[in-house]
């Protein structure tokens, strides 16, 4: 076999669906010695994780960790830690994720209500509660709160208070929102969360950050059916996470690394100064947009700041104009999905990725091929 040269990625300005660019100091974590997942430094760096992350998830749930796995393991994690066959739950399907976690569910036996808007649309309350009176007794209700299908961002106080009063658990998807725009889940009463590391966290991807509150943690531990997955198992997790520190699994040393550089400089800029930012390129993105003659498609009034759906005007390539960002000048923006294939980009400002410069970058570079295209 021929030797194989050691890899070089090529320089890329990641603005789109994500990954995020990371942070350099997070980069730079990562690149520390490892140790054993069980040795007491590593346990101490563990605690300072959870205590990080229920800051930024403005929770006090004492089940509060990353697990080891990308954003779709922590939607897993939840569902089949939750979820028993039989039990009815209703899910708001508005774009990829929701129609993904509708998908987990019914696999994990559930019967499912599934609560449709259009792409681009948030899922209204009045649409859950019309959903949550023909159940006789939901267990779930679960929404997205920022779909990256689509750049949507749901409201969820009040969806959640349905829930509660339906007698159900309320799930909540903050994969693209934790760290961009405000997540607080004690005040909202969320019983169940998960996230992503590699949007508003500025991590690789790798861990999915995920929450339950005691009353979901009641439900986990007193199911009548084994959870059908070990690996994801709270019940098994929650000894080597909590005070046992029982070996489950080798944990990815590197990625917890990442994670807590990635919080650390979240809590060191500030929630409130991080929000403000993301939300200030959103607009000064929006604006550049206007001026380019481009537009959000999202539903106005609840447009993500962190991942910005953009119509394609009529009669562009939207697939070519990618490559040439690509080829040219090393962006990368993401291709719409499902219904919304071929007729929108979708540029994300995420974490280490929304910062003023690349707001300018991207808009200076779409402008030019823009006008090439109609000269």
């Amino acid at each position: 076999m021929t030797p194989v040269e050691a890899f070089q990625p090529p320089s890329r300005l990641l603005l789109g669906p994500g990954p995020s660019m990371a942070a350099p100091s997070v980069l730079e974590a990562m690149a520390k010695p490892l140790l054993g997942h069980l040795d007491p430094a590593f346990v101490g760096m563990m605690e300072e994780i959870k205590t990080m992350l229920r800051a930024v998830f403005q929770t006090e749930n004492r089940m509060t960790f990353p697990v080891s796995g990308t954003g779709s393991a922590g939607m897993e994690f939840c569902c089949v830690n939750l979820i028993e066959p039989g039990d009815e739950v209703v899910i708001g399907v508005n774009g990829v994720f929701g129609g993904r976690m509708a998908d987990v569910a019914a696999r994990c036996g559930a019967k499912v209500t599934r609560v449709e808007a259009e792409w681009g649309r948030i899922i209204e309350p009045g649409q859950i509660a019309t959903a949550l009176a023909g159940i006789k007794k939901p267990k779930l209700v679960a929404v997205v709160h920022a779909e990256t299908s689509t750049g949507a961002l749901t409201p969820i106080p009040e969806i959640s208070r349905l829930a509660r009063d339906a007698g159900a658990l309320m799930l909540i998807d903050t994969v693209t929102s934790l760290g961009g725009c405000p997540v607080e889940l004690d005040a909202w009463g969320i019983d169940a969360v998960y996230s992503g590391t590699q949007k508003c966290l500025s991590a690789p991807p790798g861990l999915s950050p995920v929450s339950l509150s005691d009353r979901a943690l009641e439900v986990a531990t007193h199911r009548t059916h084994k959870v059908q997955s070990w690996y994801l198992d709270v019940n098994l997790l929650a000894s080597y996470w909590g005070a046992e520190r029982v070996y489950h699994h080798t944990a990815p040393i590197s990625m917890n690394y990442a994670l807590h550089e990635g919080l650390r400089l979240v809590l060191e800029e500030g929630l409130e100064a991080r929000f403000a930012r993301h939300e200030r390129n959103y607009l000064a993105l929006k604006n550049g947009l206007e001026t380019l003659g481009l537009e959000i498609a999202s539903q106005p009034g609840h447009q993500l700041w962190q991942l910005n759906s953009v119509t394609v005007p009529e009669g562009v390539d939207e697939a070519a104009v990618r490559a040439r960002l690509l080829a040219d000048f090393g962006i990368e923006i993401g291709a719409g999905l499902g219904p919304l294939k071929g007729k929108v980009w979708r540029i994300g400002l995420m974490g280490e990725s929304s910062s003023a410069d690349n707001v300018e970058i991207v808009l200076n570079a779409l402008g030019q091929i823009l006008s090439e295209n109609t000269n």
